[in-house]
């Protein structure tokens, strides 16, 4: 039935399918962006990890298996886009779902980023929305 369509007498409409909560990974080398983030999602229902360096990323996706990871792309060290790649490249198809979240709006950086292996590239600032429609594409419906 299209969403627009009025209900007939004795007919009822199926709520949409429930999305379940995912366990998210959040990784920036801005303290005060990784919290604020992890708040949004805790109050959206998600489980959250936080990470201040690329270094650690590697050891919390081994022992956390997140849903996917939120990942700031201009980090000291190893950027973001070394870190998508060594993740890819060391888990395969068991990595988890790789979404940016930088301040880098270039097109070249959108290609390397697609190269590196992120699936959703989001540019600061984004909303809330965004970030929801990105999460909700994630998860599945609960069996």
């Amino acid at each position: 039935m299209a969403p627009h369509e009025p209900i007939e007498p004795g007919e009822a409409r199926e709520p949409p399918p429930a999305k379940r909560p995912l366990r998210i990974l959040v990784v920036d080398d801005d303290r005060d962006a990784v919290m604020t983030l992890s708040e949004i999602l805790k109050q959206e229902g998600h489980e959250v990890i936080k990470a201040y360096t690329g270094a650690a990323v590697l050891s919390l996706v081994r022992s956390h298996e997140p849903d996917a990871v939120l990942l700031d792309i201009g980090m000291p060290g190893a950027t973001g886009f070394e870190v998508a790649r060594e993740l890819r490249l060391r888990l395969g198809r068991a990595c988890p779902a790789l979404i940016a979240i930088t301040a880098w709006t270039q097109a070249a950086a959108r290609e390397m980023g697609r190269l590196a292996g992120f699936k959703h590239y989001l540019t600061k600032p984004y909303s809330t929305a965004e970030l929801r429609a990105v999460l909700a594409s994630l998860a599945p419906t609960p069996k």
